[in-house]
């Protein structure tokens, strides 16, 4: 009769981790583009080429377009940025364009994911993290993770306009709609209203407001989830999420919180004025 096993062992195989997921977490990426780079074939396993569904179960070798990555996944961090009208949310642009990333410190072992993009005329809050699990939840629609823009509109908008927002209309993607709307002020002819959404198609704002006749002159992201722009926050500056905010973020799309997220005693809040400016190292 065979022996019983000993205390501790297990025949079971060890637990996977899909590749996706293990790539995000250690901040090489959103979820969604480094599905883009499996399928594309850029990646690899044990000198294979990787497939979408495969798992890791750890001792692999992984390369990432010939180059062998480090799957250890250091402590994530989350910034705040205040973007320009005219800088992009790309790491290279052909056009040699002004990018939000040359404004960033060294990301430590990872990479900058921004959480969501900001076109090319809108200012305002952008989230950035090097934790790539976070980054793919917050902007997945189905998070619902509600974004809050000031818009200004030339002229306006009357009740019926207000009202087909809120209530829907079909752009050329699918139908979209407004979440909450209020007027915010305004002199002349430019009318301001705050406005939120739940998912962050591209110009989703802009085009909304067109769809209902109305013009938008200026477009400002003033919150992202639990974040809000700091009225501190100079334009072109970053500033790290403070703890409790950063926990916030993980919570709200159900993600535990890492330990640099974590509560701490009698913290000081941070200077204005001390992030570094663009193009600096």
């Amino acid at each position: 009769m065979a022996r019983i096993a000993a205390a501790g062992a297990s025949n079971e195989p060890p637990v996977s981790e899909r590749l996706q997921k293990k790539l995000a977490g250690a901040g090489f990426g959103s979820r969604r583009e480094i599905e883009r780079w499996i399928a594309e074939g850029r990646v690899r396993i044990d000198g294979r080429v990787a497939q979408l569904g495969d798992g890791l179960a750890g001792g692999e070798r992984v390369e990432v377009d010939g180059r062998v990555v480090r799957l250890h996944a250091p402590q994530p961090r989350l910034l705040a940025y205040h973007k320009n009208a005219g800088e992009i949310t790309a790491r290279h642009d052909p056009e040699g364009r002004p990018t939000v990333f040359a404004a960033l410190p060294r990301a430590r072992g990872g990479r900058w994911i921004a959480i969501g993009r900001l076109d090319l005329n809108t200012s305002g809050l952008l989230l950035l993290t090097t934790d790539g699990e976070l980054a793919n939840r917050m902007m997945h629609p189905s998070y619902q993770v509600e974004r809050t823009y000031a818009v200004r509109v030339l002229g306006g908008l009357d009740e019926a306009q207000r009202q087909a927002l809120q209530e829907g209309v079909l752009l050329e993607d699918g139908p979209a709609r407004v979440q909450r709307l209020w007027e915010a002020g305004g002199e002349g002819a430019n009318r301001w209203y705050h406005l939120v959404l739940t998912e962050g198609r591209q110009r989703e704002v802009r085009r909304l407001i067109e769809q209902v006749g109305g013009e938008v002159s200026r477009l400002i992201r003033i919150g992202y989830g639990p974040i809000a722009l700091s009225p501190r926050l100079r334009r072109g500056r970053f500033e790290t999420v403070p703890p409790e905010q950063a926990r916030a973020c993980y919570q709200a799309v159900g993600l535990p919180a890492p330990r640099s997220a974590a509560p701490s005693r009698a913290r000081r809040p941070a200077r204005p004025g001390t992030a570094r400016r663009p193009g600096r190292r």
